[in-house]
């Protein structure tokens, strides 16, 4: 373990400006959300091009390009890898409101994927290397409200400017500020050195692309937590990708208010949510590890009824209430996960591990949650009208419960195949 320390307020200080980071990358990878109706109105899209347009044009080059970049970040300064990711996906997100048809916002949008694939992995294995193995668990998952908080503030920031001066605008003016963000990170985050939260690991070999594919492949635990989190977030990104629109044509709500509306209950809802589900099972795995899992499912599970209610209720008012605790409880899953994937390898693969789990995530769940709900929607349309969404939505019932199985089953081999030392556990 190495004898480098830092100050508990400078701990907290990284957390916060890498959290603000994850917060832009939302930000930028969510906007399209709330401008998709001005968007297909302008550039007159279907629901399947919108889909394309809010996650596999994204997904595409973000899962395939974050493997070797988080490679190249577990060999070299994480931090650089961070803040020049920032500048770059924040600099596509500007340039994405100058397109004028589908072909150069797709283009865009790609560009947009292909920055933050440097984002989130190496940022994962530098908080690892300032907090000890028991509280990753609330790090990662305070670093991982950024998720919420990005929604919300684009949401919020995006919905009113969209309202007033137009789609392209708020494209500019929530693509800018990055930038300059990218040159706090740069100058007031210091590299910590790697494994030094963890035992004896100075003298550990590097190994190769291929033996640290195997080492995770090896992982029961892994694989069935991967795939959970994949099923998990293709319903949390195919339904939040399409509420705005849900909201506009079912409820007829405008622009302006849904996103206020859904930036108050994602930053709320969903960043409570984040926070609690590692805070809490980073408690409850005092008792037994496997909290890290079923804590996440049995949420996902109670979360299926709420969803009836969202999807098919007729009082707004009611169903806005529903949806705070719909987006707390499917927001609980994340921080654990990734606190259980870096207790699974060495210091020196967190970033990869981050970047092969987040390539399942994103592949399942942001590159073809919104794309199927689009696809439906156009299929259903002729038959349902505006309230085609409403019966696309179902399909996330069965991956809700699927993603609750599979977290259950890796429960099952998490004790045998850690390799950091959180004390005495459960059985």
């Amino acid at each position: 373990m190495s004898t480098t320390t830092y100050s508990k307020s400078y701990k907290r200080y990284v957390l916060f400006i890498l959290t603000g980071v994850y917060a832009f990358n939302f930000i930028d990878r969510q906007i399209l959300v709330i401008l998709q109706e001005p968007i297909k109105a302008d550039l007159n899209l279907s629901d399947t091009q919108l889909g394309l347009l809010t996650g596999f044009a994204f997904a595409l080059l973000y899962v395939t390009l974050g493997l070797p970049i988080a490679r190249y970040a577990d060999k070299n300064n994480r931090k650089k890898v961070v803040s020049i990711s920032l500048v770059v996906w924040s600099a596509m997100t500007a340039l994405s409101g100058m397109a004028q048809n589908f072909i150069q916002l797709l283009l865009a949008r790609v560009g947009v994927g292909v920055g933050e694939a440097g984002g989130s992995p190496p940022a994962h294995s530098i908080i690892s290397d300032y907090y000890e193995p028991e509280k990753r668990a609330t790090a990662l998952s305070i670093y991982s409200t950024g998720v919420y908080i990005g929604i919300g503030l684009g949401f919020l920031i995006g919905g009113v400017i969209a309202q007033n001066y137009g789609w392209r605008m708020a494209l500019y003016a929530l693509g800018i500020p990055g930038i300059l963000y990218a040159v706090l990170v740069w100058f007031t985050v210091k590299e910590p050195i790697k494994g030094r939260m963890d035992a004896a690991v100075s003298d550990e070999k590097e190994l190769s692309f291929k033996e640290v594919v195997n080492t995770l492949l090896k992982k029961k635990t892994f694989i069935f937590l991967s795939l959970a989190t994949g099923f998990q977030a293709f319903g949390n990104y195919g339904v939040g990708n399409w509420l705005a629109p849900f909201l506009g044509r079912s409820h007829g709500m405008d622009l302006a208010t849904i996103g206020i509306t859904l930036g108050l209950i994602a930053a709320f809802g969903g960043g409570l949510g984040t926070f609690m589900g590692g805070y809490l099972t980073d408690k409850f795995a005092k008792r037994d590890i496997r909290w890290y899992f079923w804590l996440p499912a049995l949420a996902i599970l109670l979360n299926i009824p709420l969803s009836i209610f969202i999807f098919f209720g007729g009082n707004i008012q009611a169903i806005i209430i529903v949806l705070v605790l719909s987006y707390f409880l499917s927001a609980l899953y994340l921080g654990p996960a990734i606190a259980v994937t870096h207790n699974l390898v060495s210091a020196k693969m967190r970033a990869f591990s981050s970047a092969v789990l987040f390539f399942v995530l994103n592949t399942i769940g942001l590159g073809f949650g919104p794309l199927v709900i689009g696809m439906l929607s156009d299929w259903l349309e002729p038959t349902y009208g505006i309230d085609a969404l409403r019966w696309a939505f179902t399909c996330t019932f069965l991956t809700g419960i699927i993603a609750a199985i599979l977290l259950f089953m890796a429960g099952r081999y998490y004790k045998n195949e850690m390799i950091v030392d959180l004390g005495k556990r459960g059985d």
